[in-house]
């Protein structure tokens, strides 16, 4: 990774000990971001929002891991939170992994999922010649997340809108999704 990358990594990391609990000089933390400078931005965003959610609520909170995958953000954490907190927590991260997958990791531009066996999101002036992963027409930027309330399984389709950094909710239904 360039210096460039591991500075405001290390920055990012020195602007939320509480997040990272950092050791050591320069400061190295495990759950230090593994992701390129594109996603700089959107990983800000999650560690205020985090840290807004904890110091609201209270409880422990630590990055254990942030890295890329199938071409979009997973982060990864430990801790002990309210349920309230870990809601918050877990929706500032929804949005970030959301965020990713129409982010260029490179520039932070607006991307799209790229690759055939290494997956990576793109613009196209980054694509370095990767074909667009096709994804089926209505579902693009689509969360669904399921859950059983007793024996019902619940599910919830949420998209994603970049402009407003937020998800809207999608009717299971209009995408031919049938609950049980």
């Amino acid at each position: 990774m360039s210096s460039v990358v591991r500075n405001w990594q290390a920055t990012l990391v020195k602007a939320y000990p509480d997040l990272f609990h950092p050791t050591g000089n320069p400061p190295a933390a495990v759950g230090r971001p593994e992701v390129g400078d594109g996603w700089r931005d959107l990983l800000e965003r999650t560690c205020a929002r985090i840290r807004t959610a904890i110091q609201a609520d209270g409880g422990s909170f630590h990055v254990a891991q942030i890295k890329q995958k199938y071409g979009t953000l997973r982060f990864y954490w430990d801790g002990a939170l309210s349920s309230a907190a870990n809601g918050w927590v877990e929706e500032a991260i929804a949005l970030a992994e959301a965020r990713s997958a129409c982010t260029c990791d490179v520039c932070g531009d607006v991307g799209r999922l790229r690759g055939k066996r290494w997956l990576t999101t793109r613009c196209l002036a980054h694509a370095e010649g990767q074909p667009v992963v096709e994804i089926t027409r209505g579902f693009e930027n689509v969360r669904i997340e399921e859950r059983y309330v007793g024996e019902q399984r619940i599910t919830r389709c949420r998209r994603y809108d970049r402009e407003t950094d937020s998800f809207i909710d999608v009717d299971p239904r209009s995408l031919g999704i049938e609950e049980e």
